[in-house]
């Protein structure tokens, strides 16, 4: 026999090439046309996944990374994910069935791999933890939504020259900071916390507004001292995880001073500077504020 290649010339009355190929394990054999591997021995392996059991039926020649490839099929498990135990040891992929001993309704045992199954759990618990994050943000930006009414309202009336109290502002601006608290105290990471970066930005935009209308309305209330009309909003109180406005008191002062706001039993303070949150203070009383502020 005279070969070349991958390719031998049988010395017989029917003279024709033959294809090789190398199988698993270093063996070289005469490749197959479709017509023989169609004849190829079948084995059925019962494969056994924790209290889960799986018939694999399997060409006899297969090996164990064959084997995985179609018990990912059945338990969803990557090959990678995958460890195949026969007769107490563990198996590589490129080992033969035939070769290790593996016959017709032989027994092996599929684990996990501990490290993807870790993996797994960490991936849960950080899509549970996002999860919780999303609804937390939601109820919020729902919250926010009803407030924006507020705003929108507010504005109208402002712009359409009639003189608000100033309580309005104060009320709708306390109202907004509780919400930055809460944005504040949501722990969230990827996605969810971007959802929340642009809801800080969202309140933090209507409080801006609100400066705007007061100062605005302001100076409407001294261009035209004579003609002054009272607006009185009908607040309603929204839940919240830290507190509602009537268990709030704050204090407001100048510029640069401290103000006291006491939400469920808990003294917060914030350095204002023209109504806006510079830094939360965890000061557990209320620094320079009377007692009859809180």
């Amino acid at each position: 026999m005279k070969r070349a290649t991958s390719k031998s010339v049988v010395s017989n009355e029917f003279d024709r090439e033959i294809d090789w190929e190398l199988r698993p394990g270093g063996m070289l054999v005469q490749k197959r046309d479709a017509g023989e591997a169609s004849s190829e021995p079948m084995i059925k392996i019962k494969v056994s996944h924790g209290s889960y059991h799986h018939d694999i039926t399997v060409p006899a020649q297969s090996t164990f990374g064959d084997l995985k490839r179609v018990l990912a099929q059945e338990t969803g498990l990557e090959p990678k994910e995958q460890r195949l135990l026969f007769r107490g040891k563990e198996k590589e992929d490129e080992e033969c069935l035939h070769m290790a001993g593996v016959k017709d309704m032989s027994k092996v045992i599929l684990l996990e791999d501990p490290a993807s199954k870790e993996r797994k759990l960490e991936e849960m618990q950080r899509n549970q933890c996002i999860l919780k994050a999303y609804e937390a943000v939601a109820q919020v930006r729902a919250e926010v939504d009803k407030l924006s009414e507020k705003v929108n309202a507010l504005e109208a009336t402002v712009r359409g020259g009639t003189k608000v109290t100033d309580k309005e502002f104060v009320v709708l601006t306390e109202l907004l900071m509780m919400q930055l608290l809460k944005l504040d105290s949501i722990e969230a990471d990827g996605e969810a916390k971007v959802q929340r970066r642009i809801e800080v930005r969202r309140v933090q935009s209507f409080v801006d507004t609100l400066d705007n209308l007061k100062a605005r309305n302001s100076n409407a209330a001294f261009s035209n001292s004579k003609n002054v009309v009272s607006v009185t909003t009908k607040w309603e109180t929204f839940d919240s995880e830290v507190g509602s406005l009537s268990e709030a008191c704050m204090g407001w002062f100048s510029p640069d001073h401290f103000a006291c706001l006491k939400v469920a039993g808990h003294s917060v303070g914030f350095l204002l500077f023209r109504s806006r949150v510079f830094k939360d203070l965890d000061t557990g009383n209320c620094p320079d504020v009377p007692s009859s502020s809180c």
